[in-house]
């Protein structure tokens, strides 16, 4: 799997100022053990390189990225530490073609349509937008991206938690960086199990998993009528019959025929389903292949191997 992919699917990257490389391993464990086995270390210390030697050898699931790269000699010193990427805050044609020269997957910066043009002309398909916030933000991605459909977006700067879902919820986005869930300050203080729980926080706002609806056995058609019309009684819904079931508002769907589960199933929806699976899958769930629904050739559903509590549980795109 190329580190674009692997990025996408992460969806954040924790872009990170290690000062101390003996930060470095338990600063990314942390993250990894919140959900985010991903770190741009960026070269903007002189303990980068060292802590990139020492994430890499110690945790080598974590995808290390190395940032701020300026010059060519910063390159081979990322690179023969162990980081899979580079990342450039802005665009140099040098820079860009020694990495692929060497075969070193690089995402410059761009901050408009003529930095977007000339990454083009690198053939380059996937860029940094940095300083996010401060050129524009989303709205300028979204204007850029009519031009030039076939570019994705990494933006950095100024992405938080309050707009990292409005960011993600762009398809041209293929992932964003921030480093509100590494803070100078709980660095600086060792605190790796705030570390942690701010990663963790950070992934559940990537994925917005939410409970959608809930689907009851009723087993035939008489029987889910009168389930969602009793439902709808003790609610004050409305019923709504569909062809293989007959729903009690939007929360309760009272299946027709007896369906996946033992007691029903369970409808949970989130912002990307493929991102979502790779993160449920890290936690150590798995999923029916055969139960897949595509539309337009992206997956919509999919349901979990194994059941919880007599409940089959699938995900729902948004």
């Amino acid at each position: 799997m190329d580190v674009i992919k692997q990025l996408s699917l992460v969806g954040l990257v924790p872009v990170i100022k290690v000062e101390d490389a003996n930060d470095a391993v338990p600063l990314c464990r942390a993250l990894a053990n919140g959900g985010l086995p991903v770190a741009e270390i960026t070269f903007r210390s002189d303990a980068a390189e060292e802590a990139i030697r020492r994430v890499h050898d110690e945790l080598p699931e974590v995808i290390l990225g190395a940032g701020t790269v300026l010059t060519t000699e910063q390159v081979d010193r990322a690179v023969a530490a162990g980081a899979s990427y580079i990342v450039s805050p802005g665009i140099n044609p040098v820079i860009v073609k020694y990495c692929q020269e060497k075969g070193v997957p690089i995402v410059p910066g761009t901050a408009n349509p003529s930095n977007v043009e000339t990454a083009l002309e690198l053939g380059l398909k996937t860029v940094k937008f940095f300083p996010a916030e401060a050129v524009g933000g989303l709205k300028v991605i979204k204007a850029m991206s009519a031009p030039y459909g076939d570019v994705t977006f990494l933006p950095t700067g100024g992405i938080n938690e309050k707009n990292v879902g409005d960011y993600l919820a762009f398809p041209k986005i293929v992932a964003v960086g921030g480093s509100w869930m590494a803070p100078n300050d709980a660095i600086a203080a060792k605190d790796w199990d705030r570390i942690e729980a701010l990663a963790r926080s950070a992934v559940e706002l990537v994925l917005g998993l939410e409970l959608r609806h809930v689907g009851i056995n009723s087993g035939n058609a008489d029987q889910a009528m009168k389930d969602a019309t009793l439902l709808c009684k003790l609610l004050g819904w409305q019923v709504k019959e569909g062809n293989s079931s007959t729903f009690a508002g939007t929360a309760f769907e009272c299946m027709k025929k007896v369906g996946r589960g033992r007691n029903g199933h369970i409808a949970i929806a989130t912002n990307n389903i493929a991102r979502a699976r790779w993160h449920l899958e890290r936690r150590g769930f798995a999923f029916d292949e055969d139960s897949a629904v595509y539309k337009n050739g992206k997956m919509t559903a999919i349901y979990l191997r194994d059941e919880i509590a007599g409940f089959a549980f699938h995900l729902l795109q948004k």
